[in-house]
């Protein structure tokens, strides 16, 4: 849920907030009234428990002959506590259900609208032009022997697929130099759970209206994660941190799970929009008032990754409507496709804020104050960013190929691929005058 002394202070706020994403207004004075209701029923069963507890004494005490007459007047006094005790049970869950309807609220500056009414903040990089047709990565992909869909398609069904030979190891060296990136730069590399309980999963923000997009194994009531996100942000539930000497950044890397609920139709070509990829995803607990800084600093490291790579990118900030309900500002990060003529998305980084360490109570301690004073606990706040992900494949085959079908292996990548520059397609042999290769 979101900050209570917000909602209650400043209800415009949260307001203007709620109509930016493209949510009704209304659902806040429904949560206001809700939350008003909760604690009403609560403290009118507070007052008949310290009732009930005060008359019990009374009855201990009471001579033997009025007793009976005192225990008859407990029981109905018991009676009453137990119909408030379920009223304020109630109460608590409709308010509950209303403020789940809040999502939270965006920082100043976030585009109102939805998914196509991002901003564009900067594009980095060329565009590659070719004095070819150039082919996708899917074509590339069979020529290199790396991607097979059909035999994906054969043992598991639409979007799912092998990556083998050169295409296992790519993806292996992608993840290597994230992971490495990420090490440098004080990250503890996590290897996660793949399956969380649904109280997890509905802390972080997911269960919400985009649940349908999550697999659920009915049977062991556990879900399948769509992002090392989720258990990472559950790694440190119901705990007090210690932020003392700086943010806590983890690095998980996980396989990934997602239905593409709604997306039949969309991107049935390669590996763009799959059910299971693996990806190394940033995690990152700090001060509230270190979140915004930190948004930064992790956009910085996935644009050092992308240029590295030799890809062309641009960020743009993702309008309030495609948000999802625990981002309060994402920034995306889109490579150029050559042959979809388009920015695709590579990476996301999200701010979310206290909102999910509230959801799953992920507190610090802020340092004594002047006068030293103990300062009580606070939530955290939480962000989340890509560092890389098997789409990146994509991009990176379309971006460095060359006419004959062959792809230039960007120059950081080739350590963690045993120095092989360029990938051949199968059967390739060298020209004549060139020799053994």
């Amino acid at each position: 849920m979101i900050d209570l002394a917000l909602l209650r202070d400043e209800p415009e706020l949260v307001r203007r907030s709620q109509i930016a994403r493209g949510n009704a207004p209304e659902t806040v004075d429904a949560a206001l009234e809700a939350d008003r209701s909760r604690r009403s029923a609560l403290s009118a069963f507070e007052e008949l428990r310290a009732e009930q507890n005060a008359f019990g004494k009374t009855v201990a005490k009471a001579p033997k002959d009025e007793k009976a007459a005192l225990v008859a007047q407990a029981k109905q006094l018991a009676d009453r506590v137990k119909q408030a005790q379920q009223a304020a049970g109630a109460a608590a869950e409709a308010a509950a259900s209303a403020l789940d309807r809040i999502e939270n609220v965006i920082i100043d500056g976030v585009p109102a609208g939805g998914e196509a009414d991002f901003v564009e903040l900067r594009r980095v990089g060329d565009v590659p032009a070719f004095d070819f047709e150039p082919r996708d990565h899917l074509e590339l992909g069979e020529l290199l022997g790396a991607i097979d869909m059909e035999r994906g398609a054969k043992v598991s069904g639409a979007r799912f697929y092998f990556l083998k030979g050169i295409g296992a190891r790519l993806e292996i060296a992608l993840m290597n130099l994230a992971l490495d990136k990420a090490l440098q730069n004080g990250f503890t590399p996590m290897i996660v759970p793949t399956l969380v309980r649904p109280e997890i999963m509905q802390g972080t923000g997911f269960l919400g209206e985009h649940a349908d997009e999550v697999y659920h194994l009915d049977k062991d009531d556990l879900y399948l994660v769509g992002t090392s996100e989720v258990p990472l942000a559950g790694y440190h539930k119901d705990e007090i941190l210690d932020l003392g000497d700086g943010a806590l950044r983890y690095a998980g890397w996980s396989t990934c799970y997602r239905s593409e609920a709604g997306s039949h139709g969309k991107d049935t070509r390669g590996i763009i929009r799959v059910h299971q990829f693996n990806k190394l995803e940033m995690f990152v607990y700090t001060t509230p008032g270190e979140a915004e800084a930190e948004h930064d600093r992790l956009v910085a490291l996935q644009e050092e990754m992308l240029t590295a790579l030799g890809l062309a990118y641009r960020v743009i900030d993702v309008a309030a409507g495609d948000l999802g309900s625990s981002a309060a500002r994402k920034f995306d990060i889109e490579a150029w496709v050559p042959t979809q003529g388009a920015f695709r998305e590579l990476t996301s980084t999200s701010n979310c804020t206290t909102y999910q360490a509230r959801r799953l109570d992920v507190r610090y301690r802020p340092a004594s104050d002047a006068a030293g004073e103990t300062v009580k606990t606070t939530n955290v706040a939480t962000l989340n960013g890509t560092l890389a992900t098997t789409r990146w494949i994509v991009a990176l085959l379309e971006t460095h190929q060359q006419a004959d079908g062959s792809v230039t292996v960007p120059e950081v990548l080739r350590p963690y691929l045993g120095g092989i520059d360029v990938l051949r397609p199968l059967g390739w042999t060298p020209p004549a005058d060139e020799g053994e290769a």
